[in-house]
């Protein structure tokens, strides 16, 4: 039998020890450990391992408790305030995207009238409210939904988070 075969029947015998195998891939796994000793012996040394963990146990110093629950607990209420900036941060973003499309709209119409007494093609002027408006404002406007992804990468980095 090949290893891909083993490694697939290793994990099935994980998720059989953790509880979480259908009953076809439970009695395919009981076929295949009839003839296989290797497999035999992973799930015994797994069944061991689980057994030894049983008894592991350990005290814990109510002080430290409470201060882990306090800071865990201050953590998901600075969560919940962020929670909003982001849900302000996406109508930003729509509404930058929305100004900036009327804005390029009314702006190639100006263009139009605009350039004859500048002297210049309406082509030329189109060409420069596309370089010089439209690109620039849709960049700031995709850039603005990913500032807290970038804000929280800067906190990691400085070892900052939680």
């Amino acid at each position: 039998m090949n290893a891909d075969r083993h490694e697939i029947l290793r994990q099935m015998i994980d998720k059989t020890l953790a509880g979480g195998v259908s009953l076809q891939e439970e009695n395919s796994l009981r076929e295949h450990l009839k003839g296989c000793a290797q497999c035999q012996e992973y799930l015994s040394a797994n069944t061991r391992a689980i057994a030894s963990l049983g008894g592991f146990s350990f005290d814990v110093n109510p002080g430290l408790h409470a201060k882990v629950c306090a800071s865990l607990e201050q953590r998901a209420r600075q969560l919940e305030i962020q929670q909003p900036n982001r849900q302000r941060l996406a109508w930003i973003c729509i509404l930058a995207l929305t100004l900036t499309a009327v804005g390029s709209f009314i702006d190639l119409q100006f263009g139009k009238v605009a350039a004859p007494f500048l002297g210049i093609q309406p082509m030329h002027m189109r060409q420069g409210l596309l370089v010089f408006w439209v690109i620039p404002s849709l960049f700031l406007a995709l850039l603005l939904p990913m500032l807290p992804v970038l804000s929280e990468a800067g906190t990691a980095r400085k070892g900052n988070v939680l």
